[in-house]
């Protein structure tokens, strides 16, 4: 069957191609192009079951109507939910989205990076991996359109959509004080984040306003590569007699699930020996018994800022920086005690 074509319309509705273009595109009504008009070609085009050619279409604009996104692990539930967000989003606005995902690896975010440039995206959305400022240095010095999402360098000034992660992880400290538990562990990760740097020192902050003296030993770093592995004799030191914590926040989703297994393993009741609480809820955190206490982040108000931005740049032509960070959401569950 023959592809039709906007001549093709424009010849069987007797209007010209421009009229039936412009009502194609969504910009009939900015064109004063009467509505019965308008409704005549749509309601033509749906039935010839027209498919305008995007990539011609992209070029006549020059642009390619695709953004590019990089997530550090694409099967972490928290960055899946950001990336169907954004695709929805994204297309919403007319545009594609071609996904990477980085695996933490600065050297292989540099690698999807050219990649996108190459393929001629109009603009790139990136939860960058650790100590990657190189790449993102040069993205701002090429003026190229990006937004960073979840995480961002505080010494390069870019626009970012982030959460209030220090104030996330006070808000928790605080609650299992009211609790009365006092020695409140913290398990977190090793790396050059700025988010798990702001987790912590959300941490230390809190503590030190309660009057608490925080032994070293209650905060736990582990290796992101190895921390399923680390987590063992993390919770065996955060419980030894000598340094034994009543409370643990895990600063991740992932932590909390590796951190509620080596306590299992140790006979460790939840909550009435050790209280668990997780920066960042997951899906299913409802359903562990005991349901788990989680900071939740607004993901689907992170991905449609972060395409928002983005649009308004390649819109705008503008280079404004917007820097955004996000409230969170405090669920208490049972894991913290009745």
């Amino acid at each position: 069957m023959k592809k039709v074509s906007i001549q093709d319309i424009a010849k069987s509705l007797q209007v010209s191609k421009s009229t039936v273009s412009l009502v194609l595109n969504g910009r009939g009504d900015e064109k004063r192009i009467r509505k019965e008009t308008q409704q005549k070609i749509l309601d033509f085009a749906k039935e010839q079951n027209y498919s305008p050619n995007h990539l011609a279409r992209g070029l006549s604009r020059g642009k390619s109507e695709t953004i590019g996104l990089i997530v550090p692990n694409i099967s972490d539930n928290f960055y899946a939910r950001i990336a169907k967000r954004i695709e929805t989003k994204a297309i919403h606005h007319g545009y594609n989205v071609v996904f990477g995902s980085a695996d933490e690896d600065p050297k292989r975010e540099a690698q999807l990076i050219d990649i996108m440039l190459n393929r001629q995206i109009d603009g790139l959305i990136i939860a960058s991996t650790q100590q990657n400022q190189k790449e993102i240095k040069q993205l701002k010095n090429k003026e190229f359109p990006f937004v960073l999402i979840d995480r961002h360098y505080p010494d390069i000034e870019t626009t970012y959509v982030i959460v209030e992660n220090s104030n996330g992880i006070k808000t928790t400290v605080n609650h299992l004080l009211k609790k009365g538990r006092r020695n409140i562990g913290f398990v977190t990760l090793e790396s050059g984040l700025e988010a798990m740097e702001q987790r912590l020192k959300g941490y230390k902050t809190a503590m030190l306003e309660a009057g608490v003296e925080v032994n070293p030993n209650w905060i736990q770093k582990l290796d992101y590569q190895d921390y399923a592995v680390q987590m063992e004799p993390a919770i065996q030191s955060l419980t030894s007699e000598q340094d034994e914590v009543d409370a643990i926040i895990f600063a991740t989703h992932y932590l909390t699930l590796s951190g509620i297994r080596e306590l299992r393993k140790a006979n460790i009741s939840i909550p009435k020996q050790v209280a668990v609480a997780s920066f960042d809820g997951l899906d299913g955190f409802d359903l562990i018994d005991p349901p788990v206490t989680a900071i939740s982040q607004p993901v689907d108000q992170m991905g449609d800022t972060a395409v928002e931005l983005l649009l308004k740049k390649l819109d705008n032509h503008t280079d404004e920086l917007i820097q955004m960070e996000l409230p969170l959401d405090f669920v208490i569950r049972k894991s913290c005690g009745e």
